[in-house]
């Protein structure tokens, strides 16, 4: 399909009155249409299509049903049947009553083309130019950002049974390209072990029958794989996408032990940010966070936090679950910087504030972030002894100077295992061997080297972890800070109305696309509750807690 541009029509007379007689007081889809006027264009979307061929459904509508059928929870068939059948729908697209609409599947082939253009991000940005211009939106203020774990389309599944999916997977794919080869060289039981979804078979509950079972599935597999690499064999096969998710998942969990299939041990398998979790979502990673294990994705929202204007989404990210938060404040810094919408003060919790983080925030971005810097873990803090905030450094001089009046004998600028800048300090063994403090300070039992090291940020990062943890105790940041909670309402709603829980679609980027399409959407709603003058939502008290006494 080509594009020929055109403006979305100006709403028909005849639609206008029929919508107004039918929504006296409006609706989500007609004041969009009133107050936001024409979002989207073709023009928008002209690097999607081709010059030549049969004219495609405009783009600039299908953008629009794309975000109100998130808005509105709708299917890709539901949304077909809005616009064909709904008199509100048909005003926001400008479209006559008699309009027969289109195909549902054109919603499917449009989001393909998002995706192959990156052009999702797009429709986020122009809804909010457009509440830029109506003066909604603008840079400075607060900005508060949070995570949420998402789960893959697949299934979760694991262990033997992963494995096992992971054949069958591989074994349907070749039978549905290349049947007759199939048929003539795959042993006979193998239609008995894996015709159906693996876990429906009778597995066996010992451990020893179980392992037994797994190197089966994975001599049968390495089997299949060698077998495609025949002469005889099509060679189309060895491209299939499910054919080299089986060689992946074998490399990763096999090794062969005098031509015996074995599996790997755990510590020896890849780390999770590399190792399949289930061949039918390869970009899903398996992790967990605070004792919850799930396979698939994060998804961080940025949203602006101040009471004279809707609280809107400003940036969206999707990535694998293995990705820290950490990793996503220069990139979302970076996004805000490039349209304007930089905050002044950004509020985020722990995971995102580190000592790095905050001081690269204010030097090229000029943001204050926000965050409770996390306490040092060592046994010293934990146990009452000298913790690193208890010595003086003398950063002109490059020295350190412990409690007790003993000074460092040697300072050195290093590299930690992460690759971040550090400075390492050492005291003389001769200054702390004879120390009655010395229990309190190091547990080194080496005779030749009892001296106190110490292990050092930068100064500029050493001394906002100074200062943000004195901060931190403040009534001033308690109070700047409890405005960060209120992204866990907005994580809420996006679980709750939006789906953000679980995928519609498998693979990385079309999750992407789907949290980009429901971040829209949830501002469609932000905006009509301001156009509409709805409160915001307090904060949910059951009733038993509202009986609570003052004090208690």
């Amino acid at each position: 399909m080509s594009l020929h541009a055109k403006k979305i029509n100006e709403v028909p007379e005849e639609t206008t009155r029929v919508a107004r007689a039918a929504f006296p007081k409006g609706s989500l889809a007609m004041r969009i249409r009133d107050e936001l006027g024409e979002l989207f264009s073709d023009s928008d979307f002209a690097g999607l299509y081709p010059a030549r061929g049969k004219p495609a459904w405009p783009p600039g509508m299908l953008a629009l049903v794309s975000v109100m059928q998130f808005a509105e929870g709708l299917s890709d068939r539901q949304a077909a049947d809005a616009v064909r059948g709904r008199l509100d729908w048909k005003y926001l697209l400008g479209l006559e009553l008699v309009d027969p609409g289109f195909d549902h599947s054109v919603l499917t082939e449009f989001r393909d083309r998002l995706i192959a253009g990156d052009a999702g991000v797009q429709l986020l940005d122009q809804v909010l130019e457009a509440a830029a211009e109506q003066g909604l939106l603008k840079a400075g203020g607060r900005a508060r950002t949070d995570s949420t774990i998402v789960l893959s389309a697949a299934r979760q599944i694991n262990g033997l049974v992963r494995l096992g999916e992971t054949l069958r997977a591989a074994l349907n794919s070749v039978a549905a390209h290349e049947p007759e080869w199939l048929a003539g060289w795959a042993p006979p039981e193998w239609f008995d072990r894996y015709a159906i979804r693996f876990e429906d078979t009778r597995l066996p509950k010992g451990k020893a029958k179980r392992s037994e079972l797994i190197e089966q599935v994975g001599a049968d597999g390495l089997r299949l794989l060698e077998a495609l690499q025949a002469p005889e064999a099509p060679a189309s096969l060895r491209l299939l996408e499910r054919i080299r998710t089986l060689r992946q998942m074998w490399i990763q969990q096999y090794f062969l032990d005098n031509g015996q299939v074995r599996r790997r041990e755990l510590k020896d398998r890849p780390p999770g940010s590399e190792r399949l979790v289930t061949p039918y979502d390869t970009d899903a990673r398996g992790s967990v966070k605070r004792g919850v294990f799930w396979d698939g994705y994060k998804v961080h929202l940025t949203e602006t936090c101040e009471p004279d204007s809707p609280n809107l989404i400003t940036h969206v990210a999707t990535t694998d679950s293995t990705v820290q938060d950490v990793r996503l404040v220069g990139p979302i810094h970076a996004h805000l910087a490039e349209r304007d919408l930089l905050p002044d003060s950004h509020l985020v919790d722990a995971g995102y504030a580190t000592a790095r983080e905050v001081v690269t925030a204010r030097r090229d971005h000029q943001v204050n972030l926000v965050g409770p810097i996390l306490a040092s873990t060592s046994w010293q803090t934990k146990d009452g002894g000298f913790s690193q905030a208890d010595f003086a450094i003398d950063w002109e001089n490059r020295q350190v100077s412990c409690p007790n009046g003993a000074t460092s004998s040697r300072w050195a600028e290093d590299r930690s295992q992460e690759g971040a800048a550090v400075v390492r300090a050492r005291f003389p063994t001769a200054a702390c061997r004879p120390c009655k403090a010395r229990e309190q300070c190091t547990r080194s039992n080496s005779k030749w080297d009892m001296g106190r090291r110490i292990t050092l940020r930068p100064q500029a990062e050493y001394e906002v972890i100074q200062q943000a943890r004195a901060q931190e105790d403040t009534q001033a940041w308690k109070e700047q800070y409890a405005h960060r909670a209120g992204v866990e309402g907005t994580i809420s709603q996006g679980v709750r109305a939006f789906g953000l829980r679980r995928c519609r679609y498998r693979g990385l980027a079309k999750a992407r696309l789907q949290h980009q399409l429901a971040a829209s959407a949830m501002n469609f709603h932000r905006l009509d509750a301001w156009w509409t003058n709805t409160p915001r939502a307090c904060t949910r008290i059951s009733h038993l807690a509202a009986l609570r006494p003052i004090g208690a």
